[in-house]
Order: C-alpha cells, then sequence, then structure tokens
C-alpha cells in the first residue's frame, strides 16, 4: 500500500494516517521529520537545507525531492506521505523519482473539511510538550486540564493555531494545493473523503476507499 494523504491544516490528515501507518506496517513520511533528521545528523543534503532554514527561506524543490528519493530506497514494503507533496512542482518530481525506483501511489486521499471547521479545530487544539500528541478542547479533551493523558506532560497551543494565522495557512493551502487535487485527479488516483465527521467515521471511509475496509 502506497498513498499520500493531501488535506488542509487541521484536517485530520496527520492522525488517520499514524493509524493506518500502525494497523497495516507501513512508513510514515513526512517531509518535516526528513528535514529535522538530516540536519540533525548532518548529511549533504541536510547541510544544504539548514543554510535555507537558518536563513528564514523555505527549503528549494529539489533539496526536499532529494531527501525523498533517499527515504524510498531505504523502504520496503507501504508507505504514507503525509502531506506531501505540497505543490505541483514537488508532485511532477515525486512522480519522476517513483518512474526511476519502479514504484506506483496506490491512492491519493484527499480529506476535505469546510474552512470554518477547521479555523474552529485548529483553535481548540493542544499538543503535548513531551510525546506531542494531540488533543482537541472540544472533540476529544484531556482528561484532567492542561495534562496529557499518556505521560502527564503538559499541553500547549501551537504559536500558528490562532484564528488569522489559520486563515491565512488555509488561502496559501487552497492556492497551492488544487493544481496538486488536478493532476492526481486526472491520473485516476485521487479519492475524495468528507473529513468533517468523527475520526471512526473518516477512518472508515479512508480503508474502504483504499482497500483496506
Amino acid at each position: 500500500m502506497r498513498l499520500i494523504f493531501l488535506g488542509g491544516p487541521g484536517s485530520g490528515k496527520g492522525t488517520q494516517a499514524k493509524k493506518l501507518v500502525e494497523k497495516y506496517d507501513l512508513t510514515h513520511i513526512s517531509t518535516g521529520d526528513l528535514l529535522r533528521k538530516a540536519m540533525k545528523e548532518g548529511t549533504k543534503l541536510g547541510t544544504t537545507a539548514k543554510k535555507y532554514v537558518d536563513a528564514g527561506n523555505l527549503v528549494p524543490d529539489d533539496v526536499i525531492l532529494g531527501m525523498i528519493k533517499e527515504k524510498l530506497k531505504e523502504i520496503d514494503g507501504g508507505f504514507i506521505f503525509d502531506g506531501f507533496p505540497r505543490t505541483l512542482e514537488q508532485a511532477r518530481g515525486l512522480e519522476d523519482i517513483l518512474d526511476e525506483l519502479n514504484m506506483e501511489i496506490d491512492k491519493v486521499v484527499n480529506l476535505n473539511v469546510e474552512d470554518q471547521m477547521i479555523v474552529n479545530r485548529l483553535s481548540a487544539r493542544r499538543m503535548c510538550k513531551t510525546c506531542g500528541f494531540e488533543y482537541n478542547l472540544k472533540t476529544r479533551p484531556p482528561e484532567k486540564e492542561g495534562i496529557c493523558d499518556k505521560d502527564g506532560g503538559e499541553l500547549y497551543q501551537r504559536s500558528d493555531d490562532n484564528v488569522e494565522t489559520i486563515k491565512n495557512r488555509l488561502s496559501l493551502y487552497h492556492k497551492n494545493t488544487e493544481p496538486i487535487e488536478d493532476f492526481y485527479r486526472e491520473r485516476g488516483k485521487l479519492v475524495d473523503i468528507d473529513g468533517s465527521g468523527s475520526f471512526d467515521e473518516v477512518y472508515k471511509s479512508i480503508t474502504e476507499s483504499v482497500g483496506t475496509g
């Protein structure tokens, strides 16, 4: 199973992807994780990326795609791209890499959630400082206010989880992602999923759409 998960910030793609990864023993691929690992280890691509990050600039697509290619070469089995590709150029670059490695994406899961629902979700999101587990004060609150159920860590609100920033992120997401949706729809890979339901409802829709339900 080789999947791509698309969806705006707060659509739930990361949480859903992690459950599929655990259930079907897949590799979870996040460009953010790859960047942090490469920079920490001081690899050639990591060193290049760090120069851009330290300058406050976006890491170029060729560097990101280079990391993706290295990761795919290590993988023996299925995987899920979480929130990648982010631009049409990245989607095209990924397709070239997959062709070179004789791999193919099975499905592209596109989680659709109305913007106002995303604003409501993210403004109520809280994260554990220790383990990173995610809560929502409205839909999945912790048992004790401000405390993680799993390890007792302190919960915090991300600095970008304020209404104005969320709306800006959504606007940018729509601008960049609509061409990606069309790219995969033309290839018969895109599966649109209503992401507004409960976690279990959305998960069921995803598993049925990718042939595991």
